[in-house]
């Protein structure tokens, strides 16, 4: 048993279509996360619109899917209303959020599909879209245990964790974590040491087979745009080495990068891990990109 996961939107903050960001893609935020009986898609940026088309291509009707949205943030659930399954009246979406989020989700996607913005309406959409909030510590979804985590980010969002027959992929885009490290001062005199992160988030991460983590920013884009909500990808590099992460994926690629500034990127988070922790697989986040785990 595994988990086949596909990147549908990697891009942060607004799509970037354009001969630039051809290799690495300028949709904004979307995975798919399936099992041989499960449907988890991570986020509804313009990546969903994809996803749908391919699931009404190839996909088996009736459709059953879950989405979990990390927040509310337009690059997160633009692409919904684009999304061709949830018109079909055979398909079903269980639209979860974490216990922080409550119904909040659900109201805001069906708010920006009101006249003012979108020419359709939410109760257009034939598919039962259900609202469901998880419990506390985690919830059995289709034979998947998920869990969530707050992270640091303006306003509420969430990471997270999917486990299945002794696998686990973490999903936390948008968490700056540069905020939350502890040895913060330290850390600023010697780039070169390891930032050390709080205990709890790494718990969250522990020995994870893949960690889909934001790393928006470069150590020198970062400090003009401190409290913005993403994080440095070397600082992803050493949560992932204290979690002991198996694999890391550099997600939500800042939109004015271009497929060399994200080569370049991801070439300097693997410098770190390859100084840091040889064994950790580094890898930019692309369009396409599907993994076995």
């Amino acid at each position: 048993m595994a988990f086949f996961v596909k990147f549908w939107g990697t891009r942060g903050s607004i799509p970037t279509p354009g001969n630039k960001t051809k290799r690495y893609g300028g949709n904004t935020s979307c995975v798919a996360i399936r099992t041989d009986s499960a449907l988890m898609i991570c986020d509804a940026g313009t990546g969903i619109r994809e996803l749908g088309e391919h699931i009404s291509q190839h996909g088996v009707e009736p459709v059953k899917g879950h989405i979990f949205f990390s927040h509310a943030h337009w690059d997160h659930i633009q692409g919904f209303p684009f999304f061709s399954p949830a018109y079909r009246g055979e398909n079903t979406f269980h639209i979860w959020a974490s216990p922080l989020q409550g119904g909040r989700i659900h109201s805001l996607l069906s708010g920006q599909m009101q006249s003012d913005y979108f020419p359709v309406s939410f109760g257009d959409l034939r598919a039962r879209i259900i609202a469901e909030t998880m419990s506390e510590t985690n919830s059995v979804i289709d034979g998947v245990t998920v869990s969530s985590i707050k992270q640091v980010h303006p306003g509420i969002c969430t990471a997270f964790r999917f486990e299945y027959e002794g696998k686990s992929v973490i999903y936390a885009t948008d968490h700056e974590l540069d905020l939350s490290i502890l040895n913060k001062k330290a850390a600023a005199e010697d780039i070169n040491l390891m930032r050390t992160l709080p205990k709890e988030f790494v718990s969250f991460c522990n020995d994870a087979d893949l960690l889909i983590c934001d790393g928006q920013f470069n150590d020198e884009e970062y400090p003009a745009k401190v409290g913005w909500g993403h994080s440095r990808a070397t600082t992803a590099v050493d949560l992932a080495i204290q979690a002991r992460v198996k694999q890391l994926a550099i997600f939500h690629h800042d939109p004015m990068q271009s497929d060399r500034d994200v080569e370049d990127k991801v070439a300097k988070a693997r410098a770190r891990s390859a100084r840091l922790c040889p064994d950790l697989i580094v890898f930019g986040a692309r369009e396409g990109m599907e993994l076995k785990i």
